[in-house]
């Protein structure tokens, strides 16, 4: 997601800076883990889809390899949508195994790629360097907009925190709940850029949610009705399917008795999602593509299987998991490059554990107690997929993570508030962690799972 977007704002640059008429030749550097891993992660096809003006939003993924496709047949991009010109793949698109970070940058991220335009006589028309941060979220290298941006979004906002100490107090102080304090700040966010198109603050972020919701539901059903094998070479057999239909033979044949049964469920929506998430279909980073099961499978859950599950738990359990993502998000990391997998499916079962006991009634401080226990028995885990392939270990992780969640949730609402680890300590260990880890645990398939199953 991260390089596709960064690809289609290099090329929408191109067409508003006007310099697109001038460009004959595109070429793409891959920098770190998006070298190491980008064919296994799809990369290659996210810069071509990227260039041609696509976006992970809107793109139809239905449309996604029937587009790559054309560009490789007919050895032309169509650069912004605007321009078509020769696209050689092989020689515009390069993986710099090498080198950890682009030449020159300012930022030192393991996610870096490089665009460089050029003009008939091959001299360069634009360069620009962007980093894939996590979860989607692109940055260029050297940009002070984004800074500026994110202070401006700061000082719109009515209850601004940056630590969950801060979060805690400013709800406390204001008698809100987590969830509450979120939606005002969401609210304030929609009247401040317009997003709501002339309706309520209120009902725009209520349907925004609902719309992620109704997504992931979709990705959910398509996993699960979907079988087959996974592409990309290590024949990973689709199971999300199998184990539903199983599930739903004892449920129709009326065998009951397993008190764990629920848990089972879980374990399908989870798979379900990231089986899709391997096979290019459309996922919610939540907070990533790589973690985007265990969200969705912890907000099935309460759907279906906690007594007096609403829609109103739902709103609320989104967006407290959303004020746990936002703490994540700025004073750690999100990326599993950049601090292993406790980065990504740890933070999203902290994210999950949290919104569920929002979602059920817990308290504030229940809701930070279940993101903290969450973490802290994710600690340490490393980004070693086999392959660079988004598959072995991601999807059962996925399920792992989702059922830890529910765990940590139910722990929390049966303790009280009190508790020795806070969640700012927990957070900040597991970036200490994932910056003490050795590069070759960290999305670049080079140590770990990723070594030994191809040495056995």
């Amino acid at each position: 997601m991260g390089p596709m977007r960064a690809a289609a704002m290099f090329a929408r640059g191109l067409v508003e800076r006007g310099l697109i008429d001038r460009v004959e030749r595109v070429q793409a550097e891959l920098y770190g883990s998006l070298a190491l891993t980008g064919l296994g992660h799809a990369t290659d096809r996210a810069v071509l889809l990227g260039l041609s003006g696509h976006e992970p939003a809107t793109i139809d993924p239905e449309a996604i390899a029937s587009t790559v496709a054309a560009i490789r047949e007919a050895r032309r991009i169509g650069l912004g949508g605007v321009k078509a010109i020769g696209f050689e793949e092989e020689r515009d698109v390069r993986f710099e195994r090498g080198t950890m970070f682009p030449p020159g940058a300012r930022m030192q991220h393991p996610n870096g790629v490089r665009f460089r335009a050029l003009d008939a006589q091959g001299e360069t028309v634009e360069e620009r360097t962007y980093f894939s941060v996590g979860g989607g979220f692109v940055v260029e290298d050297g940009a002070e907009a984004e800074k500026k941006s994110q202070s401006e979004r700061q000082a719109a906002i009515p209850f601004p925190f940056h630590s969950a100490a801060e979060l805690m107090q400013t709800a406390r102080a204001h008698e809100l709940a987590i969830s509450q304090l979120m939606l005002e700040n969401e609210c304030a966010l929609v009247r401040d850029d317009e997003r709501g198109g002339g309706r309520a603050p209120v009902a725009a972020v209520r349907e925004g949610i609902d719309r992620i919701w109704r997504t992931m539901k979709e990705c959910m059903e398509r996993g699960i009705a979907t079988e087959g094998t996974l592409p990309g070479g290590l024949n990973v057999r689709r199971r999300a399917h199998g184990l539903a239909e199983r599930l739903r033979k004892k449920e129709a044949t009326g065998l009951v008795g397993d008190p764990l049964a629920p848990l089972d469920w879980v374990t399908v929506y989870a798979m379900a999602v990231n089986e899709e998430n391997a096979a290019g279909g459309r996922v919610v980073t939540a907070p990533t593509n790589g973690a985007a099961g265990v969200v969705p499978a912890v907000a099935r859950y309460y759907e279906r299987f906690v007594p007096g599950a609403d829609h109103e738990g739902m709103l609320r359990y989104f967006l407290a998991s959303a004020a746990i993502g936002i703490l994540y998000k700025e004073n750690a990391s999100i990326s599993g490059a950049e601090v292993g997998c406790q980065g990504e499916v740890g933070v999203a079962c902290s994210m999950a554990a949290g919104g569920l006991t929002a979602a059920i009634g817990g308290s504030n401080g229940q809701v930070e107690h279940a993101a903290e226990i969450a973490m802290e028995h994710n600690l340490g885990m490393t980004c070693d997929p086999i392959g660079g392939l988004v598959q072995i270990p991601c999807i059962e992780r996925n399920a792992m993570g989702a059922v830890k969640a529910v765990q940590a949730s139910r722990i929390a609402m049966n303790e009280t508030e009190e508790h020795k680890v806070s969640l700012d300590q927990v957070i900040r260990t597991m970036y200490q962690t994932g910056l003490d880890m050795q590069s070759r645990y960290k999305e670049t398939s080079l140590a770990g799972l990723a070594l030994n199953v191809i040495e056995c």
